[in-house]
């Protein structure tokens, strides 16, 4: 890519387009210290930031969904590396296009938060009273938004160049760029969190900003800084003192009593499926949502900037629906399923994953085996049988093709009003960070910092799991909780078995996996639990195939930035 200055405009109600890349010099047509005069043209700017996270290199595809898919929860359809399946098997090269394109996107972002914080700060001093505090807050998101965005960056690219000046590209030529150390990065990110959540109020307190509907908030910059620490603690930068501040950070927000596991539904359902009926209608619930994209965009066209993959994607086999289908490419692998105990009694098994698939616009649920032409009534107990000893072979073949994730089921929670009749895109939201998901780092962390759980980690899981039994949180139960007198090494199996079922196939294991230091063995171990489930019919988990250890860890720098950017080096194994 040519070293190219873009001209660009800022427009009100749209985004602060800035470069693509790190290597892309960019500029405004007008004069930076011009605009943004009140707070009114900053939340416009600050909402076009929000839009980078909906890019395809972001939430709307790469980042939820498609980097994710090998582990073991998920393998791509089929068993080749053709078309898409070439990153799901692990199988891609740096020249890959949707790792120069999640690179590009962040970036983008990064550089569009840069600019919105030197544009803000440069006209404060001339904004009301009013729009000063609403300045405030404004700051406060841009700078999570960053700190989001760097997370993202170090932990998925690890080597990378570290930058808060939006100048930055003028300031240097792309033979003196250079990459950062990471823990200068995750320091960064620490620093911006800290003061998001110094100065953003948390969602049920927040009398400023006209809406706050899937915007950052102060319980979302602390659950973020809690997972970020988490993070920083495993592999590879491995600081263990971070556990420390993982469970401060966690704990803050828990002792806040602002945000909480949802318990109940609204139609009777559990809190547990209250959260998809949510995320499939663009309902903004900050209750246990802290971090979410938001792909509602119901006036928008099927080509709409907004629109999101979920649920199409990543979402129930269906075809013949309303005229078109769910691609539905994700796949669950059986070899999860198997290992999850209590199938019939969590109840979060069974709304994580769909044993079934959809033929046709009455949203009636058919076998796996059925086709257009042979319908075959659903059978529920078919979910447990398959995962029994002796289940039928024809049964366990079936079930290694076709599982796919349940949570964003889209003939079952997506209303008619928010349907779009589109079989790529649809408005169906993405949750990038739940309670549920502080409340086990913080029972991690107080295991890895006190060498054993105590009361309080115990208290912090067995919440998340009576949620999932169907149970009240708060009373104790001798079907979700987890057997007391756990050693440090069996908490921690726990805790991280439990991360598995509450946030199956969310975004978050891959990088669960890296952090804890066991990915390649994780993915060597599901081709070996595929081959028992089959009866030696392994091919089917292509990961196993490609990964390799100290090498999958992290994604290569796209070849094009090694290629212009000659002090750089390339990440290993690539």
């Amino acid at each position: 890519m040519k070293n190219i200055k873009y001209i660009i405009t800022i427009i009100l109600f749209g985004s602060l387009a800035l470069s693509c890349s790190l290597e892309e010099k960019s500029y405004t047509e007008i004069d930076m210290d011009e605009y943004i005069k009140n707070a009114a043209e900053a939340n416009n700017v600050l909402m076009g930031i929000y839009g980078d996270l909906c890019d395809e290199g972001m939430y709307r595809y790469n980042l939820g969904m498609l980097l994710d898919i090998p582990t073991d929860l998920a393998k791509g359809e089929g068993s080749t590396t053709n078309a898409f399946r070439i990153v799901p098997a692990n199988a891609y090269t740096s020249v890959q296009s949707d790792i120069e394109l999640t690179w590009e996107a962040l970036y983008k972002a990064v550089y569009d938060a840069n600019s919105f914080i030197r544009l803000l700060a440069l006209n404060v001093e001339n904004f009301d009273d009013d729009d000063k505090a609403l300045a405030t807050v404004y700051m406060g998101e841009a700078r999570a938004l960053r700190a989001l965005c760097y997370f993202e960056l170090v932990r998925w690219f690890g080597n990378i160049t570290l930058t808060t000046d939006p100048m930055y590209a003028y300031k240097n030529t792309l033979s003196e760029m250079e990459q950062d150390d990471p823990v200068k990065v995750y320091e960064q990110i620490e620093k911006d969190l800290l003061y998001a959540a110094e100065v953003l109020p948390y969602a049920t307190d927040d009398n400023l900003r006209t809406s706050n509907d899937f915007r950052f908030s102060k319980g979302a910059a602390l659950g973020l800084l809690a997972k970020v620490y988490a993070t920083w603690a495993g592999y590879p930068v491995q600081d263990e003192s971070k556990w420390e501040k993982a469970a401060e950070t966690a704990k803050i927000l828990i002792d806040s009593g602002k945000h909480a596991l949802l318990t109940e539904g609204v139609d009777g359902d559990s809190g547990y499926e209250q959260l998809w009926w949510n995320t499939c209608n663009g309902v903004w619930d900050p209750t246990e949502s802290l971090i979410e994209i938001s792909f509602y965009s119901p006036t928008s066209t099927a080509s709409g900037a907004r629109l999101g993959r979920i649920g199409k994607w990543n979402g129930v086999l269906a075809s013949n629906i309303k005229g078109i289908r769910n691609i539905a490419y994700y796949r669950v692998l059986p070899s999860f399923i198997k290992k999850w105990p209590n199938l019939t009694s969590d109840l979060r098994a069974q709304l994580s994953v769909a044993n079934y698939r959809y033929l046709d616009e009455t949203r009636t649920k058919y076998d796996l085996q059925s086709s257009a032409n042979n319908k075959i009534a659903f059978d529920p107990n078919q979910f447990a049988t398959a995962f029994t000893e002796g289940a039928d072979s024809k049964l366990r073949d079936r079930y290694s093709k076709n599982l796919t994730p349940a949570k964003w089921d889209t003939e079952k929670y997506v209303k008619d009003a928010n349907y779009m009749v589109d079989q790529n895109l649809s408005n169906v939201n993405w949750y990038v960070l739940r309670y549920a998901d502080v409340l086990l780092l913080y029972a991690e962390a107080l295991n890895e910092i006190n060498n054993g759980p105590n009361a309080t980690a115990y208290a912090a899981i067995n919440m998340v799991r009576r949620r999932g039994f169907g149970v009240p949180i708060n009373v104790t139960s001798n079907t979700a909780d987890l057997a007391s007198g756990m050693s440090y090494e069996e908490f921690r199996q726990a805790v991280r078995d439990e991360r598995a079922y509450e946030l199956a196939f969310e975004g978050h294991r891959r990088q669960d996996l890296i952090r804890w230091g066991i990915y390649y063995e994780t993915v060597m171990q599901t081709a070996q639990d595929m081959e028992n489930y089959l009866d030696g019919a392994s091919a089917i988990y292509t990961a196993a195939r490609y990964t390799q250890k100290g090498k999958h860890e992290l994604l290569p720098i796209p070849q094009r930035e090694m290629q212009l950017m000659p002090k750089y080096k390339q990440n290993p194994g690539w």
